[in-house]
């Protein structure tokens, strides 16, 4: 054993023994509970990253925390698996193809390669036989297969959709690619369209998808639930149509069906159908939805975008009262929401009310609280509102009645709800009706670099499914885009081909699908690697995953799309469970100091760290920094979590090579609870450093006696030894216990403390505290292990207790002793009015009676008890003594 720690050896040792044991090859094993793997199977899995190039070390803080889960679960008895892939289609492979001139492929693929080689010096446990790319044909291929699949369902099916198009570079823009109206890329006026597109009926499953939120992952955070919940947006309300025309109806939605009677216009989406007859005879109307078709058009942006209208002189009937209410355009109306028209009630909708504020419309209040108004909101109640400001009586549904509103009068609001309902019904002008927020899946992309939807388009047949002996409909590879659209427009190889139904000329789709289809499954498919089937039954000794890993970012949409492709699968006959996912871990950010300077024109350069020397105050502030190019001032940027886009990232690299792996691991984890964000710390990631190097030499320097120790025998410990196995074992308890509850920062401490414990052990020891030494360092390397594999590896080598107790990658993870956590004395913290004034030690089955004596004759207890009369004692047993004076 060498004396000095070495990070480089000690871990190119590690990693080579596991390589050659092929350690980390996931088998299924079906062997009866109580063989080789106990508890059964666990699979952890993180979500698979997008190969950008770089890492980091907010990166590897993501994947450790994945590797740490694995080896704590195999340690405690399961056969754990944990794969690797890429998420590797999508847009920014395309900007950067486009920027560097190459094919996103190339692209792609030589991240993928570069950033597995960044990935190795940290020692994953990885089973990289289930690699998989989601470019990769093989994989593609399912993604075409089951939409074909949910064609044949219903599932999917095409119709138009509303997009930002730019004329310029002749593409579909996401609504965070317009700027003012125009283009990120080309600059020019951003045109709306109405484009044929394939969309998935999520909207199926909504009411399976949120009930299942409810009812069955009580393993996820409560606050993806609520964002879930909140995204699927479960309402009960009324539909019901607004007569015109004689014949015509136009239709509404309203979870507010009490207030129909307080409608005062009707407000209609630009590209609803009625807008365009609207249009054709009047001009005003068609210049200001030519207008709206420069907008954005998704819901977040319309919410704050500035409220306008037109009116159309067209009026639709009141469907009770018959009253005509005019047709207003409104830009905050969405065609691809409801049915894209709403209904105008200004005194009880607060955007109803800005709007008709702004354009002189009636106000009509017909809801007032049941109970009198304070005096200060009874001028407002009466008339004379302030957006936002009658608000809050309204919207506590229990506390409204009707009024001005006829036979309504006096009508809680469930009453009215109930009793307008049956009215509409009865006219055949509606009914109440269960909706969901939650829209269908748009999966049409106009981008090249995606999965190809497998359509044929024939002048003949229209649109015809790719015959499935014909897939994958594979993507070309060598393409190079330009920006200027989707470059398979433009490829005659990819775009000709026979109609599979009449044999004539035909075109193929060259839309792909949204790369979130490619993150829907994945996680399947890594259970059934080489698979000739999309999934075998591998996946379902695999699956339900046991632990999923990743940021709160992806919280609704990737989530909720995997939740309900599982749920497609599971109707096609694929799988047999409902939820793919049962616990989800969401991790923090990893932040870091940043700095930048401002050139004339406002734009910022930022500097890495080793560009800059920091200046920091006691409490670890930093004060001031410098470039180290020129020596003068740059500017502090705040505290912000590491990105390559502000260069505030410290690469795993050059860390690994002057500390080691461990060392990052290790203080990636004790950085802070992993759930939340942690700042980057040199002094602390040192600090780790120094406690490794202390846990080796303290090894080297006991690794004889530890050799040589034979096996305990408690009764043999004297009071010290006794003390130090205590503190051990109970360390070892609350270390379990974080283990379970994925707290590693405190795991990392307890660590620490138990080596404390460990090194009051004398250095020549008897018989009996050798033996102490070997259980305790036997304990202490295996509750380390998961966090700092290699060091732990080689040190349970070296001081033999691979002789006898084999590897440490299949040790089990110790548990406390029971005889360990009976104390012969306690030590009990003696407060005097609450406030900390010593510390006694008792026999530990003490009485109340004795504890109380000892404490009030402690010299400490004493000096500020003064003579003063004693009110009571309160022992809280085990743990401490309170005196009242």
């Amino acid at each position: 054993m060498q004396e000095r720690y070495d990070p480089a050896a000690v871990e190119a040792a590690a990693q080579q023994h596991w390589q050659a044991t092929d350690a980390y090859v996931a088998r299924e094993d079906h062997s009866p509970s109580g063989g080789r793997f106990p508890k059964g199977k666990y699979y952890v899995c993180s979500m698979l990253p997008y190969p950008s190039g770089k890492l980091h070390m907010g990166h590897m803080r993501n994947y450790t925390l994945n590797d740490v889960v694995y080896r704590f679960k195999r340690s405690s008895g399961y056969n754990v698996m944990t794969p690797m892939g890429w998420d590797a289609f999508g847009l920014p492979a395309e900007n950067a193809a486009i920027d560097k001139n190459i094919a996103p492929a190339k692209w792609t693929r030589d991240n993928i390669a570069g950033m597995k080689v960044q990935f190795a010096p940290m020692g994953f446990a990885f089973d990289w036989s289930r690699e998989l790319a989601t470019c990769d044909p093989d994989y593609y291929r399912w993604n075409q297969w089951l939409f074909l699949k949910m064609l044949e369902s219903g599932i999917a099916y095409r119709r138009t959709q509303v997009v930002n198009w730019d004329p310029v570079d002749q593409t579909v823009l996401a609504n965070e690619q317009v700027e003012d109206g125009r283009g990120w890329r080309s600059g020019a006026p951003v045109e709306k369209r109405e484009i044929p597109g394939y969309y998935l009926a999520i909207t199926r499953y909504a009411g399976e998808l949120l009930e299942q939120l409810r009812t069955g992952l009580e393993g996820w955070p409560a606050q993806v639930r609520a964002m879930q919940e909140n995204w699927i947006g479960r309402s009960e309300g009324v539909r019901f149509a607004f007569p015109y025309d004689e014949s015509e109806l136009l239709w509404v939605y309203t979870t507010r069906a009490d207030t129909i009677m307080g409608v005062t216009f009707v407000a209609i989406a630009a590209q609803h159908p009625l807008a365009t007859r609207l249009a054709a005879g009047n001009a005003k109307v068609a210049a200001f939805i030519e207008e709206c078709d420069t907008g954005k058009v998704a819901e977040a942006d319309v919410a704050i975008m500035e409220k306008k209208g037109v009116p159309t002189g067209f009026f639709v009937s009141h469907p009770l009262t018959g009253e005509k209410l005019e047709v207003w355009i409104g830009n905050y109306v969405l065609m691809g929401y409801g049915d894209g028209a709403v209904m105008g009630v200004p005194a009880h909708d607060e955007r109803d009310f800005a709007f008709a504020r702004k354009y002189g419309l009636p106000i009509r209040q017909v809801i007032a609280p049941s109970a009198p108004l304070p005096p200060a909101d009874q001028e407002k109640a009466a008339g004379i509102f302030s957006a936002g400001q009658w608000q809050d009586w309204y919207a506590d549904k229990s506390t409204g009645i009707c009024i001005n509103s006829g036979k309504y009068d006096g009508l809680s609001h469930q009453a009215a709800v109930d009793t307008i309902a049956a009215d509409l019904k009865a006219r055949g002008l509606g009914d109440k009706q269960v909706q969901y927020r939650l829209r269908d899946w748009g999966i049409s992309r106009q981008r090249y670099w995606g999965t190809p939807i497998p359509i044929i388009h024939c002048e003949t047949c229209g649109p015809v499914p790719v015959p499935e002996k014909d897939l994958p409909v594979l993507l070309p590879e060598d393409l190079v885009p330009d920006g200027t659209g989707n470059p398979l427009n433009k490829d005659e190889r990819f775009l000709k081909c026979d109609c599979p139904a009449c044999g004539r000329p035909a075109r193929r789709e060259t839309d792909t699908m949204d790369t979130f289809v490619d993150s829907s499954w994945y996680y399947m498919r890594y259970c059934s690697p080489g698979a000739q089937t999309m999934v075998d039954e591998r996946t379902g000794y695999w699956m339900a995953m046991d632990q999923y890993i990743g940021g709160i970012e992806h919280a609704v949409l990737h989530l909720l799309y995997a939740r309900f492709w599982t749920k497609v699968m599971r109707d096609l006959g694929l799988v047999k469970f409902d939820e793919p996912f049962k616990r989800l871990f969401t991790q923090g950010m990893l932040l870091a100091h940043c700095y930048y300077r401002e050139d004339a024109n406002g734009k910022k350069r930022w500097f890495y760290p080793a560009e800059i020397e920091q200046q920091f105050d006691e409490r670890g502030t930093p004060v001031s920094a410098v470039a180290r190019e020129d020596g003068q001032p740059v500017n502090y940027g705040g505290i912000e979590k590491m990105s390559k886009s502000k260069n505030n990232v410290v690469e795993p690299g050059s860390f690994i090579a002057r500390f080691g792996a461990d060392t990052a691991r290790a203080f990636v984890m004790f950085a802070g609870p992993p759930d939340q964000s942690a700042p980057w710390s040199d002094a602390s990631a040192e600090g780790v450093h120094r406690f490794l190097r202390r846990l080796w030499a303290f090894c080297h320097e006991r690794r004889q006696t530890i050799r040589d120790a034979g096996p305990l025998q408690a009764h043999s410990l004297d009071g010290a030894q006794k003390k130090i196995r205590y503190e051990l074992h109970a360390t070892l308890h609350q270390a379990l216990f974080d283990y379970e509850r994925m707290q590693y920062n405190t795991v990392v401490s307890a660590t620490m403390k138990m080596l404390n414990a460990l090194d009051d052990i004398p250095r020549q020891p008897d018989g009996a505290g050798a033996a102490a030494l070997r259980e305790g360092t036997s304990i202490l390397l295996r509750v380390l292990y998961p966090i700092a594999p290699h060091i732990t590896h080689t040190l349970w080598v070296e001081l033999g207790y691979a002789d006898r107790m084999g590897d440490l990658l299949g040790a089990p993870m110790p548990q406390p002793a029971e005889d360990a956590l009976q104390q012969d004395e306690i030590e009990l913290v003696v407060q005097v009015n609450g406030k900390l004034r010593g510390r006694i030690t008792v026999p530990a089955d003490a009485d109340k009676a004795a504890v109380e004596a000892v404490a009030l004759a402690d010299e400490h207890v004493q000096r500020f008890v003064e003579g003063k009369p004693v009110r009571k004692v309160i022992v809280v047993k085990g743990k401490l003594v309170n005196v009242v004076v």
